[in-house]
């Protein structure tokens, strides 16, 4: 008897979490793997946490979430954005945007509908489209382009059964970033062909140069657009799970109803934290202006040692490659583990074309960084 789903059976376990787990068996490991940030939650937002459980704070909350953070959300993607989200209908607060993903794709996917994401990208999005009864569809971005997505890329890959493209810039794991001249034109292939945009824009906050631009701000994109976002990484709350999606209400309404019967709510008291956070933009700009010192100094390190690397406009992430040393993307990010105990994530797991290139997270303090690139240095010169 087969147990297992065919849907599930298809799928192999995180290439991220992989190392991440093998790193934590081993001493002396510096880490440039996941994609979390080294800085403590700010105080004022700990403090907020605090305050909700000498309050007695630790009940369930509404399905949606508390009010006062969609009604904070909603102003705040407004202020920023001039999109204006009803927080009754329009906002709903998720266990973290990756929930918030799951639900958008089971919210509008039937068995069968395409769904086209550019790759290299996150390593959920395949699966989840997958989880969700969907085919993926890729489109494959290169160095030469700077790792942009094309709109004429995006229109060769659609079909009778497309329903959905998923943006993500700033990119993970490439750092890349999208004009809104771009983004214009993307949005104008979703509209000619009545598609829904998932838009992940988790990393707005953390863009080096120009500005972002929210996809659901341009012409025409705020009824079809799915905009996700959350507090794990401008505000240091990876472990508080407070994530959100924003969007029309009737495919709001529908993430709500899977979201009441498989998560109910997230933590009261992360969602009162998150109200704080909102709050917080000076320790934002802080802690982004250490990344950019950090992206500088990772960038100039790899290309001393040799390894061609684009330099990303956004998120917290080096791509560089690695195709010259004769290893795949996989044996090198082993053997430098085993070797000189620096954990990357081998390129290939974020889609085949990632194939010979490594991620690198410089969400790390610049002691390690340096301490880091000099360890690659040293297994560099074995090969």
């Amino acid at each position: 008897m087969t147990v297992i789903a065919d849907r599930v059976s298809q799928i192999e376990g995180s290439g991220i979490r992989k190392f991440f787990d093998i790193a934590q068996r081993m001493e002396g490991v510096i880490s440039l793997g996941v994609g979390e940030p080294d800085f403590v939650t700010p105080w004022s937002i700990r403090e907020a946490c605090i305050f909700s459980l000498e309050k007695g704070y630790t009940s369930y909350t509404s399905n949606w979430g508390l009010l006062d953070l969609r009604e904070a959300i909603s102003d705040k993607i407004y202020e920023e954005s001039g999109v204006f989200y009803d927080p009754e209908g329009g906002i709903l607060i998720t266990t973290g945007v990756s929930e918030a993903f799951d639900l958008a794709l089971r919210a509008i996917i039937n068995p069968g509908d395409e769904v086209i994401l550019h790759e290299p990208c996150y390593v959920s999005y395949k699966p989840c489209t997958v989880f969700a009864g969907g085919t993926p569809v890729c489109v494959a971005t290169g160095v030469e382009d700077k790792f942009e997505l094309r709109a004429e890329e995006v229109a060769e890959k659609i079909s009778d059964k497309t329903k959905a493209i998923i943006l993500s810039y700033p990119n993970n794991p490439t750092g890349a970033a999208l004009s809104k001249k771009d983004l214009e034109e993307i949005a104008d292939v979703a509209t000619e062909h009545d598609l829904i945009v998932i838009s992940d824009e988790i990393y707005d906050k953390l863009t080096y140069e120009g500005e972002h631009t929210c996809f659901s701000s341009l012409n025409g994109m705020e009824e079809r657009t799915i905009l996700l976002n959350g507090f794990s990484k401008a505000y240091a709350m990876t472990g508080w799970r407070i994530g959100y999606a924003a969007g029309n209400k009737e495919i709001i309404e529908a993430m709500m109803k899977i979201h009441q019967y498989i998560m109910l709510c997230a933590p009261i008291t992360g969602q009162m934290a998150a109200i704080e956070a909102l709050r917080c933009d000076d320790e934002t700009d802080r802690m982004v202006s250490e990344y950019n010192r950090r992206r500088r100094l990772m960038v100039a390190g790899l290309r001393e040692l040799g390894l061609s690397c684009f330099e990303p406009k956004g998120a917290f992430y080096t791509f560089p490659s690695i195709e010259d040393t004769g290893l795949t993307s996989e044996e090198f990010a082993e053997r430098l583990l085993r070797e000189e105990k620096v954990v990357v994530i081998p390129g290939s797991v974020c889609g085949d074309c990632g194939e010979g290139y490594i991620r690198c997270s410089y969400a790390v303090s610049q002691y390690e960084l340096k301490d880091a690139l000099e360890r690659m240095g040293r297994f560099l010169d074995t090969l």
